[in-house]
């Protein structure tokens, strides 16, 4: 605004002066209310937004549920979009506010503090030698602000020179030089963490050889990918038998839980679809103590030949869903010894909980939520509610709750869906959901005799979705033996995070003294032996 001392002193010029500014105020003013009404329709955008990500995110597993999982990524890419359109909106408010338009206050999120275990690099702003307000240099030291502020180095790669001198005996003249220094590749100039890195990206971050090649290239390090593809092959052979080491550990449990995924594999221009399986062992629900583990299998399809020959040595309790290639391993004549079937309650209550979704039911203003359904939830989610507060318990107690509290409900939900199930027409989609518990009724209430059965197969879906979701990035498999080469990875790197071992440094560890182990030593570096050992390293160098 202009200084008073420059106003005209015409009348007509000071009206002309006044009409301009009151012009310009009710054009800001509305902009101002224009930028309000925007921003409220973005908030209400956003709320919706979240509203249906977590309507969305309550389907858990399956092909349905992919679908869903996609829609939830773009709306949290919506998401996100909105939300940096107003962050750059109050920054350039922040930058041309005037007196006329304040700032809109815009709710800040909660920040937590920065990460413990993270470094401090301390930089010190230079205090003033002279007080500012009268000049003198009698300045005492109050306290001091702290502010953190997260920052990041670039990956350092560097070339590492391992130099073996020779000497030459003046005696004898024999001439002594140490042996060569092991590489993980024979003749290979890839470190182990370097290739602990490479797998780590390729199949947990599921990232293809080629993004990490283009990476590497921004980087300076020009690495092909027919050499990365190389290293990668290497690396499967010489961890080889740590992978037959954890399936046999798998295979050791005497209740296993399966599922299995799709994987499309490259075939002459299309692609065909194989199979990913996944065999979870988990004792921590009834209190087991043995580590948790998970072996993978690859298969070119979904015959009921590959569990059969993947499970053909072993019997026990077997936590899967109603996939009909099962069927055969529960023959009570199966040799060598019986699989008792125990069906997940998470697959049926599924079934129910799509029938009673409150908002796919809302776009239809005709359709009425059948009482039934929403009957059949309220009575399964009541038996979800009490094994939730047994789970981790020992097998006795997780038996007495479940005699004592569930049976009833189970006995009630038996009568009443066989009651419900004479009323309702085969066709109809409730007597579908109906019928796969009541023709697998003993196979859904093994638990009730056996504290080690878990209501569901939660464990084995938790296993497939991460490769569900690398799908996404990778598209399809080259080949089915790199398919199989990504089930013994895969074995490797799950298990290491089912034991909350860094998969990235167990790998570099590894991959840097198995060839000095020998095979009758090898367990030593088993996920959670290694993180024993590195435990009680740790108390050693505290003491």
């Amino acid at each position: 605004m202009s200084d008073l001392a420059d106003l005209p002193d015409d009348i007509e010029a000071l009206k002309a002066m006044v009409r301009e500014r009151s012009a310009e105020t009710i054009a800001l003013k509305a902009q101002l209310i224009e930028a309000q009404s925007a921003r409220q329709s973005a908030d209400e955008l956003i709320a919706h937004l979240r509203l249906q990500i977590l309507k969305l995110q309550r389907a858990q597993f399956g092909q349905t549920s992919e679908r869903s999982a996609r829609l939830i990524e773009q709306l949290e890419l919506s998401l996100e979009d909105i939300e940096g359109d107003i962050a750059e909106d109050d920054a350039k408010a922040d930058a041309g506010k005037t007196a006329l338009v304040p700032a809109h206050t815009r709710r800040q999120p909660k920040r937590g503090p920065l990460p413990e275990h993270l470094p401090r690099e301390r930089v010190v702003i230079p205090a003033p030698q002279a007080c500012p307000c009268c000049g003198s240099d009698k300045l005492s030291k109050l306290g001091e602000d702290i502010t953190e502020t997260l920052e990041v180095i670039p990956r350092r790669f560097f070339v590492k020179q391992t130099v073996r001198e020779r000497f030459s005996c003046r005696a004898c003249e024999a001439i002594t030089q140490p042996p060569a220094p092991f590489h993980v590749i024979a003749r290979g100039r890839a470190g182990p963490s370097l290739l602990a890195m490479i797998l780590w990206s390729k199949y947990a971050m599921h990232l293809p050889l080629t993004r990490q090649a283009g990476a590497f290239h921004h980087e300076g390090i020009p690495l092909e990918v027919s050499t990365m593809a190389d290293w990668v092959g290497a690396c499967a052979a010489a961890l080889e038998p740590l992978t037959e080491l954890i399936r046999a550990h798998v295979f050791a449990a005497a209740r296993l839980h399966a599922d299995d995924t799709t994987v499309p594999v490259l075939a002459k221009g299309k692609t065909r679809t194989g199979r990913l399986w996944a065999y979870v062992r988990d004792d921590l629900p009834f209190g087991g103590r043995d580590p948790p583990a998970v072996a993978y299998f690859y298969s070119s399809d979904r015959r009921g030949e590959h569990p059969q020959t993947h499970l053909k040595d072993w019997s026990g309790i077997l936590q899967a869903d109603a996939y009909g290639g099962l069927n055969a391993l529960y023959a009570e004549a199966r040799l060598p010894g019986l699989i008792r079937e125990a069906s997940c309650w998470a697959h049926a209550r599924r079934e129910f909980f799509k029938l009673a979704d409150v908002a796919r039911k809302a776009r239809d203003a005709c359709t009425v939520i059948s009482p039934i359904v929403l009957e059949a939830v309220k009575r399964s989610d009541a038996i979800f509610d009490i094994e939730r507060a047994i789970n981790g318990q020992g097998t006795d107690v997780r038996l007495r709750v479940r005699q004592e509290s569930i049976r009833p409900l189970i006995g009630e939900l038996h009568d009443w869906m066989t009651t419900q199930r004479t009323c309702i027409s085969g066709k109809d989609d409730l007597a579908k959901a109906f019928d796969y518990m009541l023709k697998r009724w003993p196979s859904f209430t093994a638990f009730l005799d056996d504290g080690r059965i878990c209501l569901t197969n939660n464990a084995a879906e938790r296993m497939i979705r991460p490769l569900t979701l690398g799908r996404r990035n990778w598209t399809f498999a080259g080949s089915d033996r790199g398919r199989e080469r990504a089930a013994a990875i895969y074995t490797l790197l799950q298990t290491a995070k089912l034991n909350d071992v860094d998969p990235q440094a167990w790998l570099a560890d590894v991959l840097s003294r198995i060839a000095d182990t020998p095979s009758s030593r090898l367990a030593g570096l088993l996920p959670w032996n290694w993180k024993r050992r590195q435990d009680a390293q740790k108390v050693d160098a505290c003491s």
